[in-house]
């Protein structure tokens, strides 16, 4: 018997099974499919997008920008965070900050595609499954904006006075340059890095500011042990009066809780990685986030406790300026934190060139071009430009703001969402970890909160603008 050759008919039938099978994303509980059900014009706008433009990345790609986005210049302030915690406490809340952020985010992890058929590729479309349309993006969407755009500034004062420092070492006869200037030079180098379209696209910068993190936080730490336990060396709170011990010691929560401040850029990260029903993204992404989270405490836990333990109270705010020489490693150092602040500057930026760009094509009816890219972009870098040379103590600022943001986005938030969406059996071993890390959460984000407005009003007391 002769076999029957297929008809168009046929044909027809099985393209347009194909196409079905190519919508189907994961499979449900029961494996009935998810249609994908955008328009056309919908999904050119979605791979226009920033964030849902690519999905091609690798695990270490996850890794390398959750280091970048981590491990900020902050790092160079937890010795003297430690100094005004003392070493109990101080160990304690370093440790417990680790474990609990890493748990934390873990959960962000695992809820990215706990809809079959769905990803939740920002931070506040999760809030909005979890909370509601509404009121999802009144939670999360503020607190996100605050951090995201508030370390782009702080991250812009930072870059400056690293490259003031490099500069003041290199050239010690050199005519003195005030720290505007250089701030104005490091935001030329985002004025052409922000037109970078995604995620991907700026892999090897995230890759090149994860190795500068490393690299200066081990400068800090090795140049600290080359020069030894100080004489006369005391652990003592440098802080003589009550208050002084008392703020000294929120204000410090407030630099462990910046320290450990990435979560905000996480599901726009794993949004990058390919997802199947057979591998989903989060199993690459969680393996990124463990190397992430290694190099995290090797960097974090050695600056911190060395630095402290060699100087004692007398650290300076930044470690960097306690160590002084040898001079050329200094200035290395220094040049390293440039780098590292040019690729966290990117990849804090990103979700905001998202929010901006779909506010605008999708609200606003604008057409996706590199023009409407463009001007919306350097607008941007301008606005947190002109910011950082109007306040470049905005440190401090971030410090009052950050409370409210910093700590719930990364301590307890995803804690929330966790109990709301999966509402664990109470009192059971979930229950109690993730109460546990809101109330600690809570206090940290009102004690921090407290600290960072004491700093404001000192810093804001002794600054002369434009200096």
């Amino acid at each position: 018997m002769g076999t029957q050759s297929p008809t168009d008919q046929d044909y027809a039938f099985k393209t347009e099974e194909m196409a079905f099978k190519r919508s189907y994303v994961v499979g449900t509980p029961d494996d009935t499919p998810q249609v994908d059900t955008r328009t056309e014009k919908e999904k050119a706008i979605d791979e226009w997008l920033p964030v849902t433009s690519s999905r091609n990345a690798k695990w270490w790609y996850a890794a390398f920008h959750n280091v970048t986005a981590m491990v900020g210049a902050g790092v160079l302030s937890l010795p003297s965070a430690m100094a005004n915690l003392g070493w109990g406490p101080g160990v304690t809340i370093l440790i417990l900050s680790w474990v609990i952020t890493l748990y934390t985010l873990w959960q962000m992890v695992e809820m990215h595609e706990m809809v079959p058929g769905k990803r939740f590729d920002r931070y506040h479309e999760l809030g909005q499954h979890a909370f509601g349309e509404k009121l999802g993006l009144y939670v999360v969407v503020p607190q996100q904006l605050i951090c995201e755009v508030g370390v782009d500034i702080v991250y812009m004062v930072t870059g400056g006075k690293s490259l003031k420092k490099f500069h003041d070492l290199v050239c010690t006869d050199c005519k003195d340059i005030k720290l505007t200037f250089f701030i104005m030079i490091f935001a030329s180098a985002h004025f052409v890095l922000s037109h970078l379209p995604n995620f991907n696209s700026i892999s090897g910068l995230s890759l090149a500011a994860a190795v500068m993190s490393l690299s200066y936080s081990t400068i800090a730490w090795t140049a600290s042990v080359h020069k030894g336990v100080q004489k006369d060396v005391k652990y003592g709170n440098p802080n003589t009066t009550t208050p002084g011990k008392v703020f000294g010691f929120f204000n410090a929560l407030g630099d462990v809780a910046f320290a450990y401040a990435g979560h905000n850029v996480v599901l726009e990260i794993q949004a990058t990685i390919p997802s199947t029903p057979e591998r989903p993204s989060k199993v690459p992404m969680w393996r990124g986030v463990l190397v992430a989270y290694i190099v995290v405490a090797l960097c974090y836990f050695p600056v911190a406790i060395i630095g402290f333990w060699m100087f004692g109270n007398q650290v300076q705010d930044n470690i960097l300026i306690s160590l002084e020489k040898p001079t050329w490693l200094i200035a290395m150092a220094n040049l390293f934190v440039v780098v590292h602040v040019i690729g966290s500057y990117q990849i804090y930026a990103m979700p905001v060139f998202d929010m901006i760009e779909t506010l605008l094509v999708k609200k606003l009816r604008f057409k996706p071009s590199w023009m409407l890219r463009f001007a919306s972009r350097n607008i941007y870098v301008a606005f947190t430009m002109f910011i950082a040379i109007t306040f470049p103590f905005f440190g401090a600022l971030l410090g009052f703001f950050g409370g409210f943001a910093f700590a719930p986005t990364t301590f307890f938030l995803p804690c929330i969402m966790w109990l709301a969406i999966y509402k664990p059996r109470r009192f059971g071993l979930s229950w109690f970890a993730n109460w546990i890390c809101i109330i600690l959460g809570l206090l940290l984000m009102i004690f921090s909160s407290i600290g960072g407005l004491r700093e404001i009003i000192k810093d804001a007391s002794t600054y002369t603008f434009y200096s």
